[in-house]
């Protein structure tokens, strides 16, 4: 008899490359695997992510399925999951779902922020989860030029490596540059910034190809026709500048 649980867990991205099990990296999802191996030595599991994240990219909220053949009931399980985990990972939650729940098929709408600077080098341990560009950015221009990628959209340019069964055409619900309120600490810079996202589904490297124009536009590189015109693609070709991973952070899944 097989048990079926979802978990919720956090996870600093910087030395994984990515959530995924890859059999030469150090993947988030190879640490999950090798804790259970180590809690649950004679049992049979498997775990699906519910989702995926580029290398070094964060995640605020991940959730995975775990398909078990034991059944978990210590009470206080999760806490000694946590003890067993590294420090940049944290299993926040875990509940029962049915035997045909299926991960791969949700629907679930996706916050991105991406923290960034501009000017001084801040302190190095900032560069862990915010970029920082050393030459002037036009944050207001930036602004304007973030709502563009707001409503349904061709996203062939913000792409990488679309297969036949891609679907291009996607829905950008809300997408804006803030000031950072999200996450703060005593080394970040005095002042930064953050381009928040939500969507339903977004492409491969989507975001990262999203905040890299915007780096360009707010460098004076493009202008907003730029932008405007990759949205209504006369080619397939991708836009050139990706931004890091290492800033990008999943914040937040939501029904």
């Amino acid at each position: 008899m097989n048990f079926h649980y979802r978990f919720n867990i956090q996870f600093l991205g910087y030395r994984y490359s990515g959530w995924m099990f890859q059999p030469k990296y150090k993947t988030v999802q190879g640490m999950v695997d090798k804790t259970f191996e180590f809690l649950f030595p004679e049992s049979k599991f498997k775990t699906f992510g519910e989702s995926r994240t580029d290398a070094k990219v964060s995640a605020n909220t991940f959730y995975f399925y775990l398909n078990i053949d034991r059944e978990i009931v210590d009470p206080n399980f999760i806490e000694i999951f946590n003890s067993n985990l590294p420090n940049d990972i944290k299993a926040l939650s875990l509940k029962s779902v049915p035997a045909g729940y299926n991960p791969l098929g949700l629907k679930n709408n996706k916050h991105y922020i991406y923290l960034f600077s501009f000017g001084e080098k801040p302190h190095p341990f900032a560069a862990a989860i915010l970029f920082n560009e050393p030459k002037h950015l036009d944050i207001e221009k930036m602004k304007v030029g973030a709502k563009l990628f707001e409503g349904t959209h061709n996203f062939v340019k913000y792409c990488s490596k679309p297969t036949a069964n891609t679907i291009l055409t996607r829905e950008v619900t809300h997408c804006e540059i803030v000031e950072n309120t999200f996450y703060a600490a005593n080394f970040f810079p005095e002042k930064s910034y953050c381009l928040s996202i939500k969507s339903q589904g977004f492409l491969r490297y989507q975001v990262r190809l999203i905040m890299g124009q915007l780096f360009e536009l707010g460098k004076g590189n493009i202008t907003l026709k730029d932008i405007k015109d990759s949205l209504i693609p006369m080619d397939e070709i991708p836009v050139r500048n990706i931004a890091a991973g290492s800033a990008l952070i999943l914040q937040e899944i939501m029904p």
